[in-house]
């Protein structure tokens, strides 16, 4: 049976003009551990920086999984 809602987060290792290699831990942990992925960086919907955070999410009412960016922090 498929898993049909999920959080994936990610962390951003490297990358180039390309591709994004990303490592995800699942929320909740998992005894797995993480694994590594390897993304095109146009799928990444903001700027590609190693260290930044993003979230793959889905939920049972999304065909399709959304990735997300960690949330801009702005000094006032």
């Amino acid at each position: 049976m498929p898993l049909t809602s999920f959080v994936l987060i990610g962390t951003i290792l490297s990358f180039d003009n390309f591709l994004a290699t990303v490592e995800f831990q699942t929320n909740p942990a998992t005894n797995g551990g993480p694994s590594i992925a390897v993304l095109p960086n146009n799928a990444i919907p903001c700027d590609v920086v190693i260290g930044k955070k993003i979230y793959i999410v889905k939920n049972e009412s999304q065909k399709i999984p959304v990735i997300t960016c960690e949330k801009e922090k702005h000094e006032d």
